[in-house]
């Protein structure tokens, strides 16, 4: 409160002043305003400057028309401020977000306008003359970054005549434009500076990549780009629209002859296949409406649009897909990685019991190198799949892997303490089963050095805390080795451990601790140390 104003009438008293000041003043306070509040990120005090110079309808961008921070903090009012930390602008005070997000008038058509600044900057004559794969401008274009990347997400938010027409100009000749790598490497991790590199992404990839449909539509009408061409990656410019969930820019591309809805990328995967990844239940079916489309078509990892569903915890558009008949959720992928197992390894309970409800899944289906979708819930500690899991009376908790380790072992060898109690309050569950070359779930535990883990497994009944392996290193010797002094404490406080115990090259854990040079280590070990009598 101020003088028995309401912050809300502060705030509109504040804006009318900056509105009555007249002038450029005015212009920028309002402007200003409306960047730190509209844009998508914060803005560095650089982009915002720039944006604020930029005038419409001009082909050059004039440095001249720069304003200082000090300007634009005095044209709001005090509304603005710079977090000096982060050398970003914002607002001072959330609530004033609040109360410009309340009140939408106070700006007219912000997005609309953002974009036509944002597009008019990338037409400027300084932006097209920078080399497409040499990006080191950032001292003197600062405010090219966000306008590659967001100008079309204004755009699409709403969209002008005066957008409409400069999205045209720059995307007709959009073949070279520094605005493709800025946006690219931020999808697809590439990086602009490599010379060798042929960015091929015509302006109706990039519409389509945006889903702004009135830009895609007139590129179509003008015929200067091929609606099925692909990319550098043979992203197609229905991919784009699939992968992002346009669904009206996809039924736009689809009414096109000569659109294939079903071509594969370089990797092998079609616009369903990322439209299920990315859960765009709309994308999806749409596409499952067209009998060209394969619903259970993998790509060259073996992966089908079912697998990616699964395993991005997508529910809506799994069930969308096992309502079809032509889909097999058992199908294997080519390392044998079924969508159930995905789905347990990532922790989506929900998609594993929609899996579950299929008399046809198989629970219990090993990988190539045999771990279950048990085994990959408890590697990964995901507790409540773990729990769905062991309530099926067709799912062995005990089972192992090609290495021998069984989900217990995965979970001790990681660390999951939740998941190593709930296996262990299974009665057919062995708590001391060994894996290959006789390493127990103790031992995983100690090598790691998974204290809780240790603990647990030594309350419980079975577990033999001093059992070696095949060449005789015991769980005190490996965690010796690899200087783990809390695992080290609790196994010498086992009555049943020999702290002197060889292994089979006659090497005790105190070896092994001074080997690697763990000092806290071979100081524990040191005060159990037994003398044998006449050593020296």
């Amino acid at each position: 409160m101020a003088n028995g104003l309401g912050l809300g009438d502060v705030y509109s008293a504040t804006i009318e002043r900056i509105k009555t000041q007249g002038g450029d003043k005015s212009r920028l306070g309002v402007a200003a305003l409306m960047w730190a509040s509209h844009a998508e990120r914060p803005l560095k005090v650089d982009d915002l400057c720039h944006a604020l110079a930029v005038e419409l309808g001009s082909t050059h961008f004039n440095s001249g028309n720069v304003p200082s921070m000090s300007t634009l903090v005095s044209c709001c009012q005090g509304l603005i401020t710079v977090d000096k930390e982060a050398s970003t602008v914002r607002l001072v005070h959330f609530t004033l977000q609040e109360y410009l997000s309340a009140n939408p008038n106070i700006f007219n058509t912000p997005h609309s306008s953002m974009a036509e600044i944002c597009l008019t900057y990338l037409n400027s004559e300084q932006v097209k003359a920078i080399p497409p794969h040499r990006y080191r401008y950032r001292s003197y274009t600062p405010f090219l970054e966000y306008c590659s990347l967001y100008w079309g997400v204004h755009a699409k938010r709403q969209l002008s005549d005066c957008a409409r027409s400069l999205a045209l100009e720059l995307l007709q000749g959009h073949d070279g434009h520094i605005s493709t790598q800025l946006l690219l490497r931020q999808v697809k991790g590439l990086y602009p500076g490599n010379s060798d590199t042929n960015f091929q992404f015509s302006g109706l990839h990039h519409a389509s990549f945006f889903g702004i449909s009135e830009v895609v539509a007139a590129l179509i009408e003008m015929e200067c780009c091929d609606t099925n061409g692909g990319d550098f990656w043979g992203y197609s410019p229905l991919f784009w629209g699939a992968r992002n969930g346009h669904e009206e820019v996809v039924e736009m591309l689809l009414g096109q002859e000569a659109v294939n809805p079903d071509k594969p990328d370089i990797d092998g995967r079609t616009p369903l296949s990322h439209a299920a990844q990315n859960g765009h239940e709309g994308v999806v079916k749409i596409l499952l409406g067209r009998e060209e489309v394969s619903p259970d078509k993998p790509d060259e990892l073996g992966q089908t649009p079912l697998f990616h569903a699964a395993g991005n915890g997508h529910e809506g558009v799994v069930k969308i897909l096992l309502a079809r008949e032509d889909v097999d959720p058992n199908k294997p992928t080519g390392y044998d990685s079924a969508p159930l197992l995905f789905a347990a390894k990532n922790g989506h309970e929900g998609m594993v019991k929609i899996l579950l409800e299929r008399e046809d899944i198989v629970p219990d289906k090993p990988t190539d190198w045999g771990q279950t979708p048990l085994s990959y819930a408890a590697e990964f500690g995901r507790e409540g799949v773990v729990k769905i899991l062991l309530n099926r009376g067709d799912v062995n908790p005990n089972k192992p892997d090609d290495d021998g380790k069984t989900p217990l072992s995965h979970a001790a060898k990681h660390g999951q303490e939740g998941v190593v109690k709930i296996l262990l309050g299974r009665e057919d569950v062995d708590p001391d089963k060994p894996a290959q070359y006789g390493r127990t779930p103790l031992l995983f535990a100690s090598w790691n050095g998974h204290e809780g883990v240790v603990k647990i497994l030594l309350e419980r009944e079975g577990v033999i805390p001093d059992k070696p392996t095949s060449r005789g290193q015991t769980p005190l010797s490996y965690a010796a080795e690899f200087g783990h002094e809390g695992v080290v404490k609790i196994l010498l406080g086992q009555e049943e451990v020999n702290p002197n115990k060889p292994d089979i090259d006659g090497k005790t854990p105190l070896m092994h601790a001074v080997a690697r040079g763990h000092k806290r280590a071979i100081e524990l070990l040191k005060s159990h140390e037994v003398v044998t009598p006449g050593a020296t």
